[in-house]
């Protein structure tokens, strides 16, 4: 008879913290996507990157449309911990404000700034077809030499207005490397352009939010 936890994750055993050395994943390749007009989207992403990056694994985030606001400050507290974190990288394609709003940004600069967001993250798919992913990755290398996991942080958003091309996204998930995680994020309507090239389809649903009482964004919350 086999014993009662040898079929659970660990095995019964209380989970400890060891020390982050380069790893590979066994299963990676999945494609996953955050939407909808609740909060989280991005803090899951990166809750998904800090736990790989945790094991050893490789992470790279590539953000749209997120430039900075009035609203926040010019250092957002997840960089930050990003920087702080082992086998964790960033890289901001943003513009200032948001696209369709009345905030002083310009609609072409904003797309300007997609556009060269969308052929960064060509680039970073292609550097990883370059590598073996299925082997540990230099935790403090580029992300020109590849990485296990990449999230591209509002990119759905910045499809869904069009600028990007939603028909581009879905051709760099069909071409992506087998072994490459993609974690897509953003957008407030429904990617039914995604559905199916995705594993894994998250809508997160708005059921209440302090914004709509006029609060605004918060340091170590919302930024």
């Amino acid at each position: 008879m086999s014993e009662p936890h040898e079929n659970t994750p660990g095995r019964g055993k209380t989970p400890k913290a060891r020390e982050i050395e380069p790893s590979a994943p066994d299963e990676f390749g999945r494609v996953q996507c955050w939407w909808g007009d609740g909060k989280g989207k991005t803090t899951a992403a990166m809750g998904m990157g800090f736990r790989a990056a945790g094991h050893g694994f490789r992470v790279h985030m590539l953000q749209f449309m997120k430039g900075g606001a009035a609203s926040v400050e010019d250092v957002r507290g997840e960089y930050n911990a990003i920087r702080a974190m082992p086998g964790f990288s960033y890289e901001n394609a943003g513009h200032y404000g948001w696209h369709g709003m009345r905030d002083g940004s310009e609609d072409t600069d904003h797309e300007s700034e997609a556009d060269a967001g969308f052929e960064r993250a060509r680039e970073l798919v292609e550097a990883a077809r370059a590598v073996d992913l299925t082997e540990p990755l230099d935790l403090d290398g580029d992300p020109e030499a590849g990485m296990h996991m990449l999230l591209l942080d509002e990119v759905v958003y910045a499809a869904n207005r069009e600028l990007v091309d939603p028909d581009e996204l879905v051709k760099l998930i069909e071409t992506k490397p087998d072994n490459l995680e993609l974690v897509l994020t953003g957008g407030h309507e429904k990617p039914e352009y995604l559905y199916d090239g995705a594993d894994l389809v998250t809508h997160v649903r708005k059921e209440k939010h302090q914004f709509e009482e006029g609060q605004r964004a918060r340091k170590g919350t919302e930024y």
